[in-house]
């Protein structure tokens, strides 16, 4: 915090936001200032479908104009004690940076705050997710840009990721105190979000006291529960990368100890699933916080008991959370103890001896990046060559390359391929692997389409610029005598992936509150992320065979997987209609089953939901979509 912006003296406005169904939750809140400075701000619209986005422009906008900061209430929340006098405590201290005083138990901050709890720091800066807008605190200038950027924004987003734009856009960072204190409220929703079930905080305080320190915290490494899912947010040069936390305990060498700690830990009651999922999340946040003095139990119990209501609660009710909280909690803890002993300082243990040089190139630099990643998971020594990077060739030729993935894109043009190809033959590379589409069927009718079956150039547009990408490998690869093989990929699901697929566009669409048009014809394949990494190590530790593959997931009616998008992002309707790119082939992946091996084993909902979340959380809240 720079001292410089501090004010001298922190004059306090506010907000409450609320709905006439509301209206009286609203104005207890509002008297609840000893001071009368927040105002009760109705939705102007009342008869209109409820969203928070009609009413937070005039909430931000009432600052008043001597006020230093500026703070917005929803209307269903519960108040610490001393709540006020803390905000202005706060306020004088956070100078320019926004505060939140909620994190939620089913969010990836909750799993920010539930470490700070552990390490006792009372301020932790906010992961890159929707920002937790149930309490949040603004200096006054950034409050009163809020409107003009929502008018401004693509209509139909959720607020706090508008929010979370915005804050972005003027440079902002979050921070959050915890315990939390403010309470999420069991009351119905009314922006149609009960399908996200019961959400509180993931530590409560029902009385403020003053922190020992205004110093907020940031974590490399953040375990998380959420959506039934273990998953770790881990910091990388290149940002962050949200993994499985079994794949995360792997890839630190401690994945070992944890399941050989879990199959001796006391059983528990709870479905293998969850059991499984709860202990690698306590386990990978005892290894976090190892190297901090041990938590007080009451801290330590209290943060680890929401651990599993907000992993599950989109799929139990409130009755049934209270039943697993106890087992779930206790699970936590024994994980925890465990994962604390187990943490490694010295770094990654030895794993099994890693395989000869793999280089990814081609495509967009985060998607490669992190198949790059996932194959160093499957034990290849594997890295990503932008072609943006300085001589390339000279990288590739730096250490012996056992084979080139090249993934296409024919939208770079063919003296991309080309260049990449060059830079292959003057490494030694001893085998080419061209990840290319299954686009290169399109306009193939209503049939199903082996390998064999495209014998020449499509007449498509789409289709023979992927054709000719395929052909000039091989060609290079006549000349060169390296084996090329050409993998026809479905539409890969889950981050980075890149936009004209439907799931990309309707992932867009729902998280907008546009409906979809959909063609009940219609049919899709898609690829999740990780299997396709599978696919392409299954293709490269066999022995070269047949020169084209056809690799997905599963395949899907188009009503089917638009369902399987709104679960993961937002409910959203649809109509009958037709568009022109209808897919009504798909492709048999029998050829590589039989021969590499390799059939998908990911679950697709989990792929989906990667990309909902990362679309939603990072890519509209910063960087723009690949082409």
């Amino acid at each position: 915090m720079d001292s410089q912006n501090r004010p001298a003296k922190v004059k306090l406005s506010g907000a409450v936001m609320t709905h006439p169904r509301r209206l009286e939750e609203a104005r207890l809140l509002a008297a609840a200032d000893p001071h009368r400075r927040i105002e009760v701000v109705v939705d102007p619209e009342p008869e209109g479908r409820p969203t928070a986005l009609r009413v937070a422009p005039l909430s931000w906008d009432c600052v008043a104009p001597d006020a230093t900061h500026h703070l917005v209430l929803q209307d269903d929340v519960e108040l610490a004690d001393g709540f006020f006098a803390y905000v202005e405590q706060v306020a004088a201290a956070a100078g320019d940076e926004a505060v939140a005083f909620y994190a939620g138990w089913e969010t990836r901050n909750g799993g920010v705050a539930r470490l700070a709890a552990l390490t006792g720091a009372p301020w932790a800066y906010a992961l890159q997710e929707h920002v937790p807008c149930y309490a949040l605190l603004l200096p006054a200038d950034v409050a009163r840009g809020y409107a003009r950027f929502q008018a401004e924004d693509e209509p139909g987003w959720p607020y706090d990721v508008v929010v979370q734009r915005y804050l972005n856009a003027r440079g902002v960072p979050v921070r959050f105190c915890t315990p939390s204190l403010v309470q999420h409220m069991d009351m119905p929703s009314l922006a149609g979000n009960a399908y996200h079930g019961f959400r509180q905080a993931t530590l409560f305080a029902d009385r403020a006291v003053e922190p020992t320190t205004h110093d907020s915290v940031r974590f490399d490494v953040v375990p998380f529960y959420q959506y039934g899912l273990a998953r770790c947010a881990v910091r990388t040069g290149a940002g962050w990368e949200y993994v499985e936390t079994e794949r995360h305990l792997r890839r630190t060498g401690l994945l070992d100890a944890c399941l050989a700690a879990l199959a001796s830990a006391v059983p528990h009651d709870l479905p293998e699933q969850v059991r499984r999922a709860v202990w690698v999340t306590g386990f990978a946040i005892g290894a976090v916080t190892a190297a901090a003095p041990e938590a007080d139990p009451q801290v330590a119990a209290a943060a680890m008991a929401t651990l599993g209501p907000g992993g599950l609660c989109e799929d139990y009710g409130v009755d049934d959370l209270l039943a697993l909280s106890h087992p779930v909690r206790d699970l936590a803890l024994a994980a925890l103890d465990e994962g604390r002993k187990a943490h490694r300082p010295d770094g990654p243990a030895a794993g099994s001896a890693p395989r000869a040089r793999t280089v990814v190139t081609g495509g967009a630099d985060a998607f490669g990046r992190q198949l790059a990643g996932l194959l160093g998971d499957l034990d290849h020594r594997a890295e990503y060559l932008a072609a943006s990077q300085a001589n390339p060739s000279a990288d590739l030729a730096a250490h012996p390359l056992a084979a080139l993935v090249h993934l296409g894109r024919p939208t770079d043009g063919p003296e991309a391929l080309r260049y990449a190809l060059r830079a292959a033959e003057a490494a030694g590379a001893e085998r080419l692997l061209y990840a290319g589409s299954a686009a290169v069927y399109r306009g193939s009718g209503e049939r199903t389409l082996a390998e064999g079956d495209l014998t020449g150039p499509p007449g498509d547009p789409v289709a023979l610029a992927w054709w000719q990408e395929e052909e000039l490998c091989r060609a290079w690869g006549e000349r060169t005598g390296i084996p090329v093989q050409v993998l026809r990929l479905a539409d890969p699901v889950g981050p980075h992936a890149a936009r004209g697929s439907a799931s990309v566009d309707w992932v867009h669409l729902a998280w907008t509150r546009q409906p979809l048009a959909l063609d009940p014809r219609g049919v899709h394949q898609v690829l999740d992320y990780r299997d396709m990494a599978a696919a392409i190590d299954a293709v490269l530790t066999a022995e070269p065979s047949e020169p084209v593959f056809n690799v997905a997931s599963a395949t899907f009616g188009e009503e089917e997987l638009a369902g399987l998008v709104a679960g993961v992002s937002r409910r959203t309707p649809w109509e009958t209609g037709s568009a022109d790119r209808t897919q009504r082939w798909c492709m048999t992946t029998d050829l590589i089953t039989a021969g590499p091996g390799w059939s998908a084993s990911e679950s697709v909902t989990e792929g989906l939901r990667d990309l909902a979340q990362w679309y939603a959380c990072d890519v509209h809240g910063g960087d723009d979509l690949p082409a």
